[in-house]
């Protein structure tokens, strides 16, 4: 899942974790990709945006930013998180990559994606190369810690690998009747191919801090109401969401037949919107008059409503996590303002 660019301005404290855990971790992600060679380190290069030693990386950054704000919880330096936040960005990247392979997307940042560019092998190669650098950032960085938070991204990986498959197989299931998605399964779907990854950056940050398996747990909870928060608002955006701050179509989810939170929530709901959706959605929705008719329909049944709500019992679940952990004052805020800069998007 990539984050996009649609934090509100207004939350400087997030905005600036995110700034500082970047300049953090991005001399590291140079140096590893560097490492694989002019061939492979040049395909590296271009799909991290690095024209020049001085242009920046592209992405949010969200992973690396929270594993620096997990270290720096546990009265850690942020400096000691980085072997995590560059893990998780390399492993997040390698996803990025495979997945325009599986989805045939052409285009990745406004340029062309690293199959498109340099073909299907190159984009397999770079993206293993990616993964595989992962876990020697970890493994090689000397901290304590490191080989509980390199088992920690093994488990997020094989997560994230399992939801992926779980996705593309929802799009072959029809959208009513017995072997219509459930809710369930959604959402489970959705905590392993958003949650995992956010999961490991929080707790992996904690272990490299010098935290106990306990404590890293709860990073670990955080981590994954926090994705599934995101994933919920995200599905709001993917039909109702502004194209000009989503950078997607509007009623994008509908036009490509997604199933997403909301929709599936109004699939379920019963009631007159729920069987006339049931009915469009099965014939085929195509039309812009159709995608209109069924965005309403959505929220009539209550699709929208419900996948809001579900964002912010996600995200009370984020602010429990907090409250039962000892972290400085101003580390505590910048979580709870990131967390608000992502979720409080859908309106």
């Amino acid at each position: 899942m990539t984050f996009p660019a649609t934090a509100s301005t207004d939350h400087e404290l997030g905005l600036g974790a995110i700034r500082r855990a970047r300049e953090l971790t991005e001399p590291a992600l140079r140096d590893i990709v560097d490492r694989l060679g002019p061939s492979l380190g040049g395909v590296g290069r271009y799909h991290f945006g690095w024209w020049s030693r001085s242009s920046g990386a592209s992405g949010k950054a969200i992973r690396p930013t929270l594993a620096v704000l997990a270290a720096e919880a546990v009265g850690a330096e942020a400096s000691d998180a980085v072997p995590a936040a560059a893990a998780a960005e390399l492993v997040h990247n390698f996803s990025l990559i495979h997945d325009d392979i599986i989805d045939n997307d052409e285009l990745r940042r406004g340029q062309p994606a690293v199959w498109k560019e340099f073909g299907v092998p190159a984009a397999i190669l770079i993206g293993d190369a990616l993964h595989s650098e992962a876990f020697g950032a970890l493994l090689n960085s000397g901290r304590p810690g490191a080989a509980a938070a390199a088992m920690r991204l093994s488990t997020a990986m094989r997560e994230v690998v399992v939801g992926q498959v779980e996705d593309i197989r929802f799009t072959e299931r029809p959208w009513t009747g017995e072997q219509a998605v459930r809710i369930a399964e959604y959402q489970s779907m959705a905590e392993a191919k958003t949650g995992a990854l956010l999961a490991f950056s929080a707790s992996a940050g904690a272990l490299l801090g010098g935290a106990d398996t306990a404590v890293a747990d709860c990073f670990d909870r955080l981590g994954r109401h926090l994705g599934l928060a995101f994933q919920c608002t995200d599905d709001v955006l993917g039909i109702w969401g502004d194209p000009a701050k989503t950078g997607k179509p509007v009623f994008g989810d509908l036009r490509e037949g997604k199933r997403t939170l909301p929709i599936i929530a109004a699939l379920t709901a019963g009631g007159s919107a729920s069987e006339r959706l049931g009915v469009l959605v099965e014939r085929g929705v195509r039309t812009d008059f159709e995608l209109r008719l069924a965005a309403e329909l959505v929220e009539e049944a209550g699709g929208r409503e419900f996948a809001e709500r579900e964002a912010a019992r996600h995200l009370a679940g984020v602010d429990d996590c907090l409250a039962s952990l000892a972290m400085p004052a101003e580390t505590r805020a910048c979580f709870e303002d990131l967390a608000q800069s992502l979720i409080g998007r859908s309106r």
